[in-house]
């Protein structure tokens, strides 16, 4: 059930930029810690967080590569792409897409995700965004 709500959470609220979904997933109270270094509390301030991301990166997605669960978490290990078509980490867009790796652990309350801690590859995702920035300036 609970790797069922992830599948929904990445399906509706990110691939689809679906923030309305939020309420059906997430608890009132639910804390988020991203690997841009944000954390947010409560379904606006993550609200606040997919519109940002989504407004940086076009054709956003996440791609479950796999799904772990035991009690009440759940492991995602995610591939993440978008076009990169706003301000993003400090680069100016370059309408190219750039795709990373990562990780998500959720936990859960009554079938309501309570807390989000996600690690990306940032390292990976600011070289490809140099590159880009790069390549668009010549």
């Amino acid at each position: 059930m609970n790797k069922e709500q992830v599948r929904k959470f990445y399906e509706l609220i990110w691939d689809n930029h679906n923030t309305a979904a939020i309420s059906t997933l997430l608890d009132p109270s639910v804390t988020f810690r991203g690997s841009l270094g944000q954390e947010k509390r409560g379904h606006a301030g993550f609200a606040a967080y997919v519109d940002m991301v989504h407004k940086a990166l076009g054709d956003y997605h996440c791609i479950i590569e796999e799904l772990v669960a035991e009690g009440d978490k759940v492991f995602a290990k995610m591939t993440f792409t978008g076009i990169h078509r706003d301000d993003f980490m400090g680069y100016c867009a370059t309408q190219k897409r750039v795709t990373w790796t990562g990780c998500a652990l959720f936990s859960f309350k009554q079938k309501m995700i309570v807390d989000i801690w996600v690690l990306g590859d940032l390292k990976s995702l600011e070289e490809q965004l140099l590159k880009n920035a790069r390549q668009s300036n010549h």
